[in-house]
């Protein structure tokens, strides 16, 4: 069995606090091991970082940059063997796990090309107004289980591009990647740039509060966001919280309903629908209702459902048996509430799996239409009056995307407008990259992440404000 190590300092090390045995979520057995840091190791892992953040920060933008570049040639060189690790680890695809790690390198490359803005606000005989951006210090990045490499580079790269060092820590369960990742920096990255420590769910609090750290970026669920948020308190820390969502779609009486049902199973789906911006919920009139349920639970059925190193397979398991613990409940609770179409059961045999799930004539109020199922589930939910699927899309306490599918793009774009979300898409769902600002409306996150809104929240905003002889 495979073994993993912390990186502290520029040098591997094991974790101090204990081995934990990683699950493969396919069989329920474990893969691999890694240690987990102590909280010495913690302090150990932010004080490098601190002690490397005055030589890092005075490098050029250009030099940082190049780091970035090598780290997304070093990924590239090992995408294979790191997209292996992460479907053991994390359940997906070796398809959908090769796509995380090529996306990975996108986005390092994003960073390494761009260009932090200088601007001149003001040139004039009166004054000379500069905005400039620096870096805040030692960054804490906490990632989830669902994307643990891509959304640890979305994090990594702007804070690394701007100037700051970091001290990164990956889910409890999906450790393995992050930490294999984390080796491949210690000929890349200057010591104590970039930290990497494992925990066993026992360390985020304290890295957080850490008087050592100046800003926390978590993606994860809205409870834990809530109590990093509180953690972060103490020391007045920057915060980006990029949170839980109930995305919900809405789709009008123009589409073609067997088109409009493989994309609406393709965005919702993908990942087990283990994406927080994932379709969770939709919306379908009444003309086109019936056929578009038929048409998902066709697809549902027919779905390879199995471990993902084997080819041919659609869907893996849930990450965890928690995971897939929260969607039965949640399912058996839509049986008393709708009708069940297709799936609603687990897979017969080791593993955490679960059938795709089609569950049509429910309503508002129910456990599966109000809450973040984050699973292979889909409830569909009838309207004849879209003023009705609006208020319906809206009445949930998330807000991190949406979407509207028509035929007639006008009438799509004006009800886009109205949809309380910090994204809203027209005809497709979850269309991303590291140039679109994601930022998420209600519980669903405060902060903005990619693009230059999300490079400026790695960064202290200065402005230089000058008379340009003195005694004037």
């Amino acid at each position: 069995m495979q073994s993993f190590q912390c990186l502290i300092d520029g040098a591997l090390v094991e974790g101090g606090a204990g081995t934990v045995s990683v699950i493969n979520p396919a069989t329920g057995a474990p893969f691999a091991s890694c240690g987990y840091a102590s909280m010495a190791q913690l302090d150990s892992a932010v004080a490098a970082a601190g002690a490397a953040f005055p030589k890092w920060s005075e490098l050029a933008v250009l030099d940082r940059a190049k780091v970035l570049a090598r780290i997304a040639d070093a990924i590239e060189l090992h995408a294979e063997e790191l997209a292996r690790l992460l479907t053991q680890e994390q359940g997906k695809p070796l398809a959908e796990s090769r796509f995380e790690i090529i996306g990975t390198v996108a986005y390092l490359r994003f960073y390494a090309d761009y260009k932090l803005p200088l601007k001149v606000l003001e040139d004039s005989d009166a004054r000379f107004v500069e905005q400039r951006r620096r870096p805040l210090g030692v960054v804490a990045a906490i990632v989830p289980w669902n994307y643990p490499l891509l959304l640890l580079a979305g994090k990594i790269a702007p804070a690394l591009l701007a100037g700051n060092t970091v001290v990164a820590k990956p889910a409890p369960t999906t450790p393995v990647t992050t930490l294999r990742f984390a080796a491949l920096l210690v000929d890349i990255v200057p010591a104590g740039v970039v930290n990497v420590i494992a925990d066993n769910g026992d360390l985020g609090a304290a890295l957080c509060s850490h008087p050592g750290v100046r800003k926390v970026s978590f993606t994860g669920s809205t409870a834990t966001g809530s109590k990093v948020m509180a953690s972060a308190a103490s020391t007045l820390k920057r915060i980006t919280l990029e949170l839980g969502g109930n995305d919900a779609g809405i789709v009008l009486d123009d589409v073609d309903p067997t088109v409009a049902a493989e994309q609406l199973f393709n965005v919702a789906f993908a990942n087990n629908g283990q994406i927080c911006v994932a379709l969770k919920r939709v919306y379908v009139h009444d003309r086109v209702y019936d056929a578009v349920c038929d048409a998902l639970a066709t697809i549902a059925d027919t779905v390879v459902v199995g471990n993902g190193l084997e080819p041919g397979t659609r869907l893996g398991p849930l990450q965890n048996e928690r995971q897939r613990e929260i969607v039965e409940s949640l399912v058996a609770d839509a049986r008393r509430h709708g009708k069940v179409i297709a799936g609603g059961e687990r897979v017969d045999g080791p593993g955490f799996f679960f059938r795709p799930t089609i569950v049509r004539d429910i309503n508002d109020g129910t456990r599966l239409v109000d809450e973040e199922q984050f699973g292979p589930v889909l409830p569909v939910i009838r309207f004849s009056d879209v003023a009705d699927a609006i208020r319906g899309a809206n009445s949930s306490s998330y807000g991190l995307g949406g979407s509207v599918w028509s035929a007639d793009y006008e009438r799509a774009m004006a009800i886009a407008g109205k949809l309380d979300a910090g994204t809203v898409w027209i005809n497709k769902h979850m269309d991303a990259g590291p140039h679109i600002p994601l930022a998420g409306a209600k519980l669903s996150g405060i902060g903005v992440e990619y693009g230059e809104e999300g490079i400026a929240e790695y960064t202290q905003l200065q402005i230089i404000n000058a008379t340009k002889q003195p005694g004037r």
